[in-house]
C-alpha cells in the first residue's frame, strides 16, 4: 500500500515539477514527458525498485489514460462546426498519414534486418497505445513491444513536430493538427494543444481517423507483405 501511495503520488510530483522546469526553460529536450520518464526510469534502477512494485500505484495512473482521451473531444465538440467544413479533407491527410506512417515503419525495419514479429509490432507506431496493441495483436507481433513503439512515435514527434513545422513553413492551423494527430496520436495532440484549440480538435480528429484507418488497413498490408 505503502508503495504504491509513493509511487503514484511521486509520479505526479515529478511530472509537474518537470512541466515547471519546461516552463522555465521550454527546449524540446526539457518536455516533461521526456524528462520524467527518464528520471523515473533512473530512480528505478538506482533503487532497485521492480516494475511490477513501481505499477501498484501506476496502474491508477493508467486508468487515468482513459478518462484524459475521451477529454480529447471536447475541443472536438467546441470546433465541430468548423471541422464539418473541411471533413473529407481531414479524412484524406489522415489516411495518406496513416499509410505514410504503417509504411515507413514496416519498410525502415525490413531495411535493418529485423525479424517479422518486431515488424508487425512496429507496424501500428502512429495510433494510439491501446488501438496500437490490439493491432499487433491480431497480426501476430508483441503488444508490448507495440506499445514502446507508440511512445517512442508520440515522444520524438512532440520533440521535433515544431521544428519540421517552422523549418516547412507549415503554420496553417488544420495542416498542423493533422501532422500530429496523425503522426503522433495522443502525445501529438497534446502538443497541438499548445498552439491553439483549433490545432488540438483537429489533431483530434486526425488521430481518430488514423487509428480507425490502421485498424483496418495493418491485418491487410501485414497478411500481403510479410
Amino acid at each position: 500500500m505503502i508503495m504504491a501511495v509513493l509511487s503514484f503520488a511521486g509520479t505526479i510530483l515529478l511530472f509537474n515539477g518537470m512541466k515547471k522546469v519546461h516552463t522555465y526553460l521550454p527546449t524540446p529536450l526539457l518536455l516533461p514527458i521526456v524528462t520524467s520518464t527518464a528520471i523515473l526510469i533512473m530512480v528505478l534502477l538506482l533503487t532497485g525498485t521492480a516494475y511490477q512494485a513501481y505499477m501498484e500505484g501506476g496502474t491508477f495512473i493508467s486508468m487515468l489514460l482513459g478518462p484524459a482521451v475521451v477529454a480529447l473531444a471536447f475541443p472536438l465538440h467546441d470546433q465541430w462546426d468548423r471541422l464539418k467544413k473541411h471533413i473529407l479533407l481531414l479524412a484524406g491527410a489522415s489516411f495518406a498519414g496513416t499509410l505514410i506512417g504503417l509504411f515507413s515503419g514496416m519498410y525502415m525495419a525490413i531495411l535493418f534486418g529485423m525479424d517479422s514479429e518486431i515488424i508487425r509490432s512496429l507496424m501500428p507506431k502512429s495510433v494510439t497505445a491501446p488501438i496500437a496493441m490490439d493491432i499487433a495483436s491480431m497480426i501476430h507481433g508483441i503488444p508490448a513491444l507495440a506499445a514502446v513503439y507508440v511512445m517512442v512515435a508520440g515522444i520524438s514527434g512532440s520533440m521535433f513536430g515544431p521544428f519540421l513545422m517552422r523549418k516547412l513553413f507549415i503554420r496553417n492551423p488544420i495542416a498542423v493538427g493533422i501532422g500530429y494527430g496523425a503522426a503522433s496520436h495522443g502525445v501529438g495532440t497534446a502538443r497541438a494543444l499548445e498552439y491553439g484549440e483549433q490545432e488540438g480538435a483537429v489533431s483530434s480528429a486526425a488521430m481518430t481517423f488514423s487509428a480507425i484507418f490502421a485498424s483496418l488497413l495493418c491485418p491487410h498490408i501485414a497478411a500481403l507483405l510479410l
